[in-house]
């Protein structure tokens, strides 16, 4: 039977979306802000994930490990490959890699599955997505000149991982992602034209970012995503269906501050 370790959203979708009959243990737990470097959460992710790993080496089950696919992994240029030779740029991005080798080496039959930004609902305030529609709602908004996001919809997320497990993929990592990167200046307008408001904006610049997330890998095993709309109206889809109708969701349960723009 399915097992969906975590408590955020993105765990709470699959316990609710996923087929209850799926031989798996998901790990959908752990470090997710991209600017973490604190050695005790790294550490006490290190654990969790060599303990559930053990587990599921001696039940014979497939453990799914969900990673990242964020620039901190792959760096800010070049197209982000599975099988290309990865040089993490900060210790998230270490971290993330050392925690794909520890399951690739646990014994278990194992899938990793590095994620683009997933957007969906009931979505932790402080992260990129609901913090935009957050501070569009309240008039002011910082946008990261020179950042860019990959969007995945958490649906589309779930159909992906449906899919590979009814195939029988494993001891493979596979990119989850649109593969298209949004200037985040454009994710805020696509925000104020959905949800009718204007927000005066205030600029910090970052270091510029090209990086292009492949999913041709995802493609050649699900080729369903070809229904998904990727390409240049995706944002504009995944607005329409989680900005309106969750704005005041956001909004209701925001903490202070610009929130984090890590990985969801």
């Amino acid at each position: 039977m399915r097992e969906v370790i975590g408590r955020g959203f993105l765990a709470e979708y699959l316990r609710q979306h996923l087929p209850s009959d799926v031989s798996a243990t998901i790990l959908a737990a752990g470090v997710s802000d991209t600017s973490e470097t604190s050695p005790e959460r790294f550490r006490r992710e290190a654990a969790m994930v060599s303990e559930t790993a053990a587990r599921c080496r001696e039940s014979g089950r497939l453990l799914v490990f969900l990673s990242s696919a964020a620039t901190g992994l792959y760096g800010r240029e070049g197209e982000g490959r599975e099988d290309s030779r990865v040089a993490p740029v900060s210790p998230y991005g270490q971290h993330k890699l050392a925690m794909e080798r520890l399951v690739a080496n646990s014994g278990a039959h194992w899938l990793t599955l590095r994620l683009s930004h997933v957007v969906g609902p009931r979505q932790n305030p402080a992260q990129l997505f609901p913090s935009l529609v957050r501070q569009v709602h309240s008039g002011t908004v910082m946008v990261h000149r020179g950042a860019r996001r990959d969007l995945m919809g958490v649906h589309h997320f779930a159909t992906v991982l449906d899919r590979l497990l009814a195939l029988g993929v494993r001891d493979r990592t596979v990119n989850v992602a649109s593969g298209v990167a949004f200037p985040v200046d454009q994710i805020v307008t696509a925000l104020e034209t959905e949800m009718g408001r204007s927000a005066n904006r205030t600029f910090l610049d970052v270091p510029p970012e090209t990086l292009c997330i492949s999913n041709q890998r995802m493609w050649a095993l699900v080729p369903e995503v070809a229904d998904f709309g990727f390409g240049p109206r995706y944002l504009d889809s995944l607005v329409r269906r989680y900005a309106g109708r969750q704005a005041g969701e956001y909004v209701e349960n925001s903490p202070h501050g610009h929130g984090d723009w890590g990985d969801t």
